[in-house]
């Protein structure tokens, strides 16, 4: 199949709070990037797919099957999470040792390759690491029992730039596999606008949208302008706006035709940063006519 993770209709009731109907779907050789702010439903969505919680409705499968009735599909997929899963008295050793008990496919010549190239000391106790080295322990052990798909819930917090960029790079490395795979929650923006293939950015429990990365980089802008110029724009082109000192600021979807169409005004590049905080601190004016409208 061309598609490793296909989620469909993923809902779960909290107090306060509903995964509302969350689908996505992520191809052989993609890294899908989950974004979103704190508390929209990331870390929700990624503990419902690994069946970590009970789901109220929807399917999850991988490689068209599913999880909780195959549960041989573990063994080619890659968890990390935020927090270390490892007793902090044990050190890297001792964690390559049960690893190797737990899976099949456990390469330990590759567990010391990557806790050389992440310069993890081998007989340190875990719990004298810094919280990026705990990271860095982690991703090398999800790495060594060789998934086909990795799922990264803010697996870069706590790592400096420079380690960061190093394991980006890991990442890059790992889908050039072409039947290798990764969702990765983050709210390092700039991590994915340098991995990600595509963008799914959930919002109070809800896919906003799901698009190409190249789309949202190349196509989607920022038109600022003042309130008279604002008033004259067409509604149609405003996906969401927002009122400043003394500018409006209108994230459009093709800046090349604003650009045509509105001359005086000035349209910059949208980041990946600044379209999530249209979306969350400004008004979503077409979201009103259709909330699907940009799924």
């Amino acid at each position: 199949m061309d598609t490793i993770l296909q989620v469909e209709n993923l809902t779960k009731q909290y107090p306060g709070f509903q995964l509302d109907h969350v689908s996505f779907s992520i191809p052989k050789g993609a890294i899908m990037g989950l974004i979103g702010e704190n508390g929209a439903g990331k870390s929700t969505t990624i503990h419902a797919i690994l069946d970590l919680i009970k789901k109220d409705e929807g399917t999850v499968s991988f490689w068209g099957k599913n999880l909780s009735s195959d549960p041989c599909l573990k063994e080619d997929i890659g968890v990390v999470f935020d927090d270390i899963n490892f007793y902090e008295t044990l050190d890297p050793q001792k964690v390559g040792a049960i690893s190797k008990t737990a899976y099949k496919k456990w390469d330990n010549h590759l567990y010391q390759y990557y806790l050389d190239r992440f310069s993890l000391p081998v007989n340190k106790e875990i719990k004298t690491f810094s919280k990026g080295m705990k990271t860095k322990l982690c991703i090398a052990v999800a790495l060594s029992h060789k998934p086909k798909l990795l799922i990264l819930d803010e697996a870069t917090n706590g790592l400096d730039p420079v380690m960061r960029d190093d394991i980006l790079d890991v990442f890059l490395e790992f889908v050039q596999e072409e039947d290798h795979s990764i969702l990765i929650s983050s709210h390092i923006t700039t991590d994915l606008e340098k991995i990600a293939d595509y963008i799914t950015f959930i919002h109070k429990g809800n896919v906003i949208f799901c698009k190409p990365k190249d789309e949202l980089r190349y196509s989607y802008g920022i038109l600022r302008c003042k309130t008279e110029e604002y008033q004259k724009l067409d509604p149609a082109d405003i996906i969401a706006c927002r009122k400043e000192d003394y500018q409006w600021s209108v994230l459009v979807a093709d800046k090349e035709l604003a650009r045509k169409k509105y001359k005086n005004a000035v349209i910059d590049n949208a980041t990946i940063d600044d379209i999530l905080l249209l979306y969350v601190k400004g008004e979503l004016k077409n979201e009103k006519l259709n909330p699907k409208r940009f799924i």
